[in-house]
């Protein structure tokens, strides 16, 4: 039935204007806004995602978005360099920059300012 329909994703910030400053400023994303909602053109537009606001946001407890870089350490530092620290989770082994090697692809998570979970990993 809806093999054949565009989709999209989205997920829900507290606070539009923190979120287009952290996606569009800090990842340097083009980030849109019509309607009073946000839109992420990630993959050069090609996956359109939706940021909506809910003020009694809670933050999801997995990934809700992973970045495909092909230096996890490279990214990891120019994001550090941005102001965002990375995450650390017991059981993955991460190393000092916070980057889980080993088991699976390299991947290191951050979290947005609503606290969404995001990762750069070894595409």
């Amino acid at each position: 039935m809806f093999a054949d329909i565009k989709a999209f994703s989205g997920f829900a910030v507290p606070d539009l204007e923190q979120a287009r400053a952290f996606y569009g400023d800090t990842l340097g994303i083009e980030v849109t806004e019509e309607y009073g909602l946000l839109t992420l053109h990630l993959n050069g537009g090609e996956r359109p995602t939706l940021i909506y606001p809910k003020p009694d946001h809670e933050p999801a407890t997995y990934t809700i978005l992973n970045f495909q870089v092909d230096d996890v350490d490279e990214a990891v530092d120019a994001l550090n360099r941005r102001g965002v620290e990375m995450e650390r989770y017991e059981g993955f082994g991460q190393d000092d920059k916070g980057i889980a090697r080993g088991e699976g692809p390299d991947i290191a998570w951050f979290k947005d300012p609503a606290g969404n979970v995001l990762s750069v990993l070894k595409g």
